[in-house]
């Protein structure tokens, strides 16, 4: 029998079209004979769609007609069971589930679906789901946290000051703060968000104004770093969770501009190939062009912080190095990376097929390891009579 599964992607994120993109890719990429894939589209507005046209990339070009051939849907728990249902029935009949899932693949990005929102919304419906679990997927999110969280364990980061909104109210400070601290060049980023959107590299005070404008339109909170001179980059995935993980091939990244922006991401190689691929359409160095000791000491790193950070699934991590000295930094987690990687498991001997199985697995372990916890307790505190008010254990004799 076949392991129904709902892909679900889109969502109100700026990733929001990176996602379609990727999700596409994995579903024509998924072993059909071992599993029923069922597309679940998230609008902008976080409506949810299903339907076979979802399946087609060419269909996203006119969204109002997609959505009109589709069928509005909801995910919801029965008892043990988890149901694709229509929101609405036809006359005279009742609502039919479309299928009782299996599990979820969130193949999301961005603000709002990656960052543990959706990941809850999943959990609480009862499905097991691929990728890392709500908390990691928020810590991740969130690179300020992230990189606490890291450097208090000893991990390779660079330093960083996060500034919000409101602190932005007085500029002049914000900007001084980070003049003293790091003098230039800095890197002025979107606290949470992915694909490189709203980052840039200030040289001065004038552009480090007119970075923060741009971070700020992004997120209520900027992250500020010191730039890394002789800058290379370097990404390595990871798959498994916390007991067993591996790490993938490295790649190089090649940037346009110092930094690897949105553009290089999914705009420039795009054009050449007659359409965006995602991240596959990046140019890149496989392996990256690095020492071979450096190599094993940034896929060593990459495994220990997966694990320190309970992360599941595939992810991938971002280290920025000088190629000069040789010393290098995590820059961040991607938890659902663009095209989920699978260009970094191709060297290894790893299909994208054979990937997403991995991943698919991977959750469904988990699943059945959290079958064996307690989450609830029989006792009924409501029924004792001496909590007849409303006071709770606030007005309970100590």
């Amino acid at each position: 029998m076949k392991i129904n599964v709902a892909v679900l992607f889109g969502g109100k994120s700026v990733e929001h079209e990176v996602s379609i993109i990727s999700a596409v890719q994995a579903m024509q990429n998924i072993n059909k004979e071992k599993y029923c894939i069922y597309p679940v589209y998230i609008t902008k507005n976080n409506e949810f769609y299903y339907g076979e046209a979802l399946f087609d990339i060419e269909e996203y070009k006119n969204i109002p007609a997609l959505l009109a051939k589709s069928t509005k849907v909801n995910i919801t728990a029965n008892g043990a069971k988890t149901y694709l249902m229509p929101q609405e029935h036809k006359r005279f009949s009742k609502l039919k589930p479309i299928a009782v899932l299996d599990a979820a693949f969130p193949i999301v990005h961005g603000t709002n679906v990656e960052d543990g929102a959706l990941q809850g919304f999943i959990k609480t419906c009862n499905l097991p789901f691929v990728g890392c679990d709500v908390l990691a997927s928020a810590i991740c999110m969130d690179k300020y946290i992230m990189k606490v969280v890291l450097k208090e364990a000893g991990f390779p980061v660079l330093d960083g000051i996060r500034f919000s909104s409101e602190e932005y109210k007085q500029p002049r400070s914000v900007i001084k703060n980070t003049e003293d601290k790091f003098g230039y060049p800095v890197v002025v980023k979107p606290v949470n968000l992915g694909s490189s959107v709203g980052i840039s590299k200030a040289d001065n005070t004038e552009q480090l104004e007119d970075a923060l404008e741009l971070a700020f339109q992004f997120s209520e909170k900027v992250l500020i770093e010191p730039a890394v001179v002789n800058l290379k980059e370097i990404n390595c995935s990871v798959l498994g969770d916390y007991s067993q993980a591996q790490a993938s091939e490295l790649e190089e990244p090649v940037s346009t501009d110092g930094i690897l922006s949105y553009k290089d991401k999914y705009l420039d190689g795009g054009k050449k190939q007659g359409g965006s691929k995602g991240m596959t359409s990046l140019k890149r160095k496989i392996p990256a062009d690095i020492p071979a000791d450096a190599a094993s000491s940034i896929k060593k790193i990459a495994v220990e912080a997966f694990k320190y950070l309970d992360c599941s699934g595939v992810v991938r991590i971002d280290f920025l190095m000088d190629s000069k000295t040789g010393e290098f930094w995590i820059n961040e987690f991607n938890t659902i990376p663009g095209s989920l990687a699978f260009y970094l498991w191709e060297p290894l001997g790893m299909s994208y097929s054979q990937l997403l199985d991995k991943m698919i697995s991977v959750a469904l372990k988990r699943a059945r390891l959290q079958e064996n916890i307690t989450y609830s307790f029989d006792t009924n505190i409501l029924s004792a009579g001496a909590l007849s008010g409303a006071k709770g254990s606030k007005g309970a004799k100590r």
